[in-house]
């Protein structure tokens, strides 16, 4: 993937778009917050970005990380948070606008899924898809940036680090993102990040890779993370596994897919 080719197809979080848009229209009609919907996507993809098309993705029910969390409920700090007053008629006009609602998963992982095909813009305010490497851009900042993979590794070890406070995932106590910085500042490879978490975490792994679960955004349907090994190459030199992943869960899959037009 090239830094220097925008993409022409934008990958939009609805979930964001659904709160967001919900608050902001507290005091209209759904009438008018429907309109706000369509307007707010055509701005985003058409004006902002100039894509020809754009795909979004809005999560449904279950979630696999719920099975996966031990030392907190996953978003288990979220049950008493109020949904914006229109919020079930804007997803579904998002769904009717053609968007795709994903079952077992988070729209998170549907776009990081969908990322992997080719150049998309990843088109969010979730910090969380940093981990992704390709083209950002937050929508409401009007922010276009680039994230190597390199940069996105970096992040998601961060966050294992640091934790994630909105989905109630537990880092380590008194570590943010500048002491996570130092953490990992030497690190070369994928390896050295793993082990520089390891230790900050004085060897307990079960935590370290329970986050790495928790934060990991699928890069394929049915991925379970595991921890990068050293590998010896073909002249028997200590290389590291870049792709932190495997397939060996039951992740479930998406529940139903809608064309992509607005």
């Amino acid at each position: 993937m090239s830094p220097s080719e925008l993409p022409k197809v934008a990958l939009l979080d609805a979930d964001i778009l659904t709160y967001r848009i919900g608050f902001a229209s507290e005091d209209e009609t759904e009438q008018v917050a429907l309109a706000r919907v369509k307007e707010v996507v055509l701005e985003i993809v058409y004006n902002d970005l100039e894509c020809d098309d754009y795909m979004a993705y809005i999560t449904g029910a279950n979630n696999f990380r719920k099975d996966i969390a031990v030392t907190a409920p996953y978003k288990g700090n979220r049950k008493e948070v109020a949904k914006p007053k229109h919020y079930h008629a804007i997803r579904e006009h998002l769904v009717r606008l053609g968007a795709t609602l994903v079952d077992g998963m988070e729209a998170d992982d549907a776009i990081a899924i969908k990322a992997q095909e080719g150049n998309y813009w990843i088109c969010s305010i979730d910090k969380d898809l940093d981990q992704l490497e390709g083209w950002h851009y937050n929508f409401v900042k009007k922010e276009k940036y680039y994230v190597t993979n390199w940069q996105g590794l970096v992040s998601f070890y961060s966050q294992i680090l640091t934790g994630d406070r909105i989905d109630n995932v537990v880092g380590l106590k008194g570590i943010g993102p500048v002491k996570a910085a130092k953490i990992l500042q030497d690190c070369k490879t994928e390896k050295e990040l793993y082990d520089a978490c390891l230790k900050a975490y004085n060897g307990d792994e079960a935590r370290v890779i329970e986050n790495a679960r928790l934060l990991w955004l699928l890069r394929t349907p049915q991925q379970v993370w595991s921890p990068p090994l050293n590998l010896q190459d073909s002249n028997g030199e200590s290389s590291t596994q870049t792709t932190s992943a495997s397939t060996d869960s039951a992740t479930p899959q998406r529940k139903k897919s809608r064309s992509k037009r607005g």
